[in-house]
């Protein structure tokens, strides 16, 4: 009995240590290469666990014979000496529109082979603390969805977990390997209950991109970043297998605005038919949408809007998100305010015990970094709370 006992201990010990190194939040930022800027104020830089650096091509991995170069906007040197000597660097391979490297790379074996090792020679290279795999959307529904339909990339389901095991073996298990996946679920072709499990023994973490969740593909005003859509996307992932502690909740640092069909809006904004926003033979933006960054100009025709949607924008308490409608205009405006990031955390991070959480992207949020001080206040907070548990 006391051997007993003292076996007990053991294990509840081991259990304990475990759950406390899990404990501990991923604060990753993704640093890309159309607003490479970081803050200066250390304070803003020391709680970010992981930084992404954003796009190296996926083509380059394609190539048989080895690469003297790995060309990328920052090198990782560089990026390390920006953050704080315990931030993990990496490297984002992909990205929005970049699927041909990614399909070339999957459809056999030996293709998945040469990919691979490409990749862990990139990251011995570099010196990278590993990869961020951003092929976004296998199986179907990105860019080119209307120019390659979604049946001719079906194989791409059984692909992609091959992919990223060969990925996993070429890099070895003391490198960090995640994946940037769609939010909606309409486009987790790829994410099923058969293949979730297969993904997540490769990775060790998803990044969950909860943000465009109003695209030009939709037909109805909705937040793009809102709290409810976000607890579908995680919710989606987790009842088809994914973990909690491996999801991280995506943030974004810009706007989105969408013009819809006119002042029929006014009395019920969310949820207001917008019209065809997308071309329906090649896919194309029909001119009805827009977004920019905290660091970027605001356009000159939606500035004024612009200005009205931040002085009498409010915060919609059902779906979660803070919004505009501009009468006068026709526009809906959708973005995380400092005070929307915060209502996340114990809304979506705290409530579903996620492991991390991400934002698109720190340059983006230059110079006043309002809402990365909002972001970095959550983090601290639930690591705060799950100390004194």
């Amino acid at each position: 009995m006391i051997i007993l006992n003292w076996q007990r201990l053991v294990l509840f010990l081991l259990f304990a240590m475990a759950t406390t190194s899990a404990t501990t939040l991923r604060n990753i930022m993704y640093l890309t290469g159309q607003h490479p800027i970081v803050p200066d104020d250390v304070s803003l830089r020391n709680p970010i666990t992981h930084v992404a650096l954003a796009f190296m091509n996926s083509n380059i991995f394609n190539q048989e014979e080895n690469s003297a170069s790995w060309p990328i906007f920052m090198s990782v040197d560089e990026a390390r000496s920006k953050f704080e000597p315990a931030t993990k660097i990496m490297v984002a391979i992909g990205g929005w529109g970049d699927t041909g490297g990614f399909d070339t790379a999957a459809r056999t074996e030996e293709s998945r082979a040469i990919f691979a090792r490409n990749v862990a020679a990139m990251v011995r290279d570099t010196g990278a603390d590993g990869v961020d795999i951003d092929w976004e959307y296998p199986g179907g529904n990105g860019e080119d969805y209307k120019k390659v339909p979604n049946e001719a990339k079906a194989w791409e389901i059984t692909a992609y977990p091959l992919l990223l095991a060969e990925i996993r073996r070429a890099l070895g298990p003391d490198k960090l390997m995640s994946a940037a996946v769609p939010g909606i679920p309409r486009d987790m072709l790829a994410f099923t209950s058969d293949t979730v499990p297969q993904i997540m023994e490769s990775l060790d973490f998803l990044n969950v991109m909860t943000y465009d969740l109003m695209n030009r593909r939709d037909n109805a005003t909705k937040h793009h970043t809102g709290v409810q859509l976000s607890l579908d996307s995680v919710n989606a992932y987790m009842a088809n297998g994914a973990p909690a502690d491996k999801i991280n909740l995506g943030f974004a640092f810009y706007t989105k605005y969408f013009r819809a069909e006119g002042k029929s809006c006014s009395e019920n904004p969310i949820g207001c038919p917008t019209g065809l926003m997308e071309d329906p033979e090649t896919g194309a933006d029909l001119g009805k949408t827009g977004g920019f960054s905290w660091h970027d100009d605001v356009p000159e025709d939606v500035r004024g809007s612009f200005e009205k949607a931040l002085r009498e924008g409010r915060y919609d308490e059902q779906g979660g998100g803070y919004w505009y409608w501009d009468e006068d205009q026709a526009l809906w405006w959708t973005f995380d305010t400092p005070e929307a990031i915060a209502k996340k955390f114990p809304l979506i991070v705290e409530e579903m015990k996620l492991g991390g959480v991400f934002a698109w992207g720190l340059g983006e949020d230059a110079p006043d970094f309002a809402h990365l001080k909002a972001f970095n206040t959550g983090v601290e907070r639930l690591a705060k709370m799950k100390d004194e548990l």
